[in-house]
């Protein structure tokens, strides 16, 4: 990414703050808008054509649910870009869980809309302390013989006494807490952070 623009995508239902940012990105040489989505499937869409180093994703995009989490999910699923949600809530038990439940690298309030920038680039460039503390919370959920089949499944080097059968079931119980479907979408959502 060194001597290459990040390229990004804006998913926003509001319009307003779709105009501040764009406007603000103007100022930003390094950062190339590519594509805006207003809704979950036009983001999941959007972002495997376009393939952007960072999706900038609401966490609220319809008056009834948090369904940029779900986006998010796929988007992290299915293509290489790094998810950045962006919220006007602050509360944090909302967006931890949010950040958590959505394979999030980070998040950003609105009201700090002047840190956007910064935190495209920092995302963008490698992994950031916010994305391992998201990453920890992620695998806290885990019991610590689910961690070490985990850390077996990235190829790392465990020692494990447990049967094939029980090995099994624990791969099977990780994949049902991380709400994701088999080994290859585990290593390809944690397969570059070293934590555990």
């Amino acid at each position: 990414m060194e001597n290459s623009s990040i390229r990004l995508i804006i998913v926003e239902d509001d319009m307003d703050f779709t105009f501040l940012i764009r406007q603000m990105l103007k100022n930003e040489p390094d950062l190339e808008l590519v594509g805006h989505a207003s809704s979950r499937d036009e983001a999941i869409k959007l972002a495997q054509e376009l393939k952007p180093h960072i999706v900038l994703m609401d966490l609220n995009l319809s008056s009834t649910k948090l369904d940029g989490v779900e986006a998010s999910r796929e988007i992290r699923r299915t293509t290489n870009a790094k998810v950045i949600i962006l919220t006007s809530f602050e509360d944090p038990k909302i967006v931890i869980e949010a950040s958590k439940n959505s394979f999030a690298s980070g998040y950003v309030f609105k009201s700090q809309f002047e840190l956007i920038p910064d935190s495209i680039r920092r995302t963008a460039k490698g992994h950031t302390p916010q994305e391992y503390l998201i990453n920890s919370l992620i695998l806290a959920e885990l019991s610590p013989a689910e961690q070490a089949i985990f850390n077996s499944m990235l190829g790392r080097e465990v020692a494990t006494l447990s049967s094939q059968k029980t090995i099994a079931n624990q791969k099977t119980s990780i994949f049902k807490k991380l709400g994701i479907k088999n080994q290859a979408e585990l290593i390809h959502i944690f397969g570059e952070l070293t934590m555990l």
